[in-house]
């Protein structure tokens, strides 16, 4: 076992690799079942960093292997998100307090809209991280067109992509969701069954909606810089300054 700090899991290249360009040190990177492991140190925490592969199955597996190889203090969801909240705007940063799967409906059988059979009704951020990711500031440059807000609130996450199709079903469904994703709930499932602390921070590149993947593909990697701005403040708690 390899004890670590965090274990950060992103889904893409592209959201890898704001943290290798913040990293003090970046260790080689090695393929671990279907993800890519690399060691970094980050803001004097030794970190590693799981690039998984898009969805729930794909995070949820790689962090399960990441966590019983390391041992670690804690679990973060990073990369980007769709808005949902009516006042996130693209630029923004979403801290999930709150993690539901937007697919999940066993209603028939007595469960909550997203409420996977046998798990609890939503799952909750670690307040500690929580609270230490809204406090951080978004470092990065002004980009036109886009904010630089840090909300905390509750993250959705399904397998199918928030469209202008599927937009006004999801907010009716779940009215006080700030951002989806198809990993965060995933990986608060994993920390749950792990008793690992757990955080989503989320960079929003689209609103979801009619051009949502236009939005998508144009704000990427900055919306994933401003994600692994607000983790690296994040990391600093959790090593004192003199370590």
């Amino acid at each position: 076992m390899i004890p670590v700090d965090a274990v950060v899991v992103v889904a893409m290249v592209d959201e890898a690799a704001p943290f290798v360009a913040r990293a003090d040190y970046v260790g080689p990177t090695h393929r671990v079942g279907h993800a890519d492991h690399t060691v970094l140190t980050l803001a004097r925490a030794t970190v590693l960093l799981v690039r998984c592969g898009i969805g729930l199955v794909n995070s949820a597996t790689a962090a399960a292997v990441a966590v019983n190889a390391t041992s670690p203090r804690a679990l973060v969801s990073a990369g980007t998100a769709g808005g949902l909240g009516v006042d996130v705007h693209v630029g923004d940063v979403v801290v999930g307090s709150h993690y539901v799967y937007s697919g999940a409906d066993a209603r028939a059988f007595g469960y909550e809209l997203g409420q996977v059979p046998g798990m609890p009704e939503v799952y909750a951020a670690e307040r500690a991280l929580q609270d230490a990711a809204a406090a951080a500031t978004i470092d990065v440059p002004e980009v036109p067109g886009a904010t630089s807000q840090v909300h905390t609130g509750t993250v959705l996450s399904g397998d199918a992509f928030i469209d202008g199709e599927r937009v006004d079903a999801i907010r009716s469904s779940f009215p006080g969701a700030l951002a989806t994703d198809m990993e965060s709930a995933a990986l608060a499932h994993t920390s749950h069954l792990y008793g690992v602390p757990f955080v989503s921070v989320r960079g929003i590149s689209d609103l979801c909606g009619p051009v949502a993947g236009a939005d998508f593909l144009a704000h990427v990697d900055d919306a994933a810089d401003r994600s692994a701005g607000v983790v690296v403040q994040l990391l600093r708690t959790l090593v004192p300054a003199h370590a």
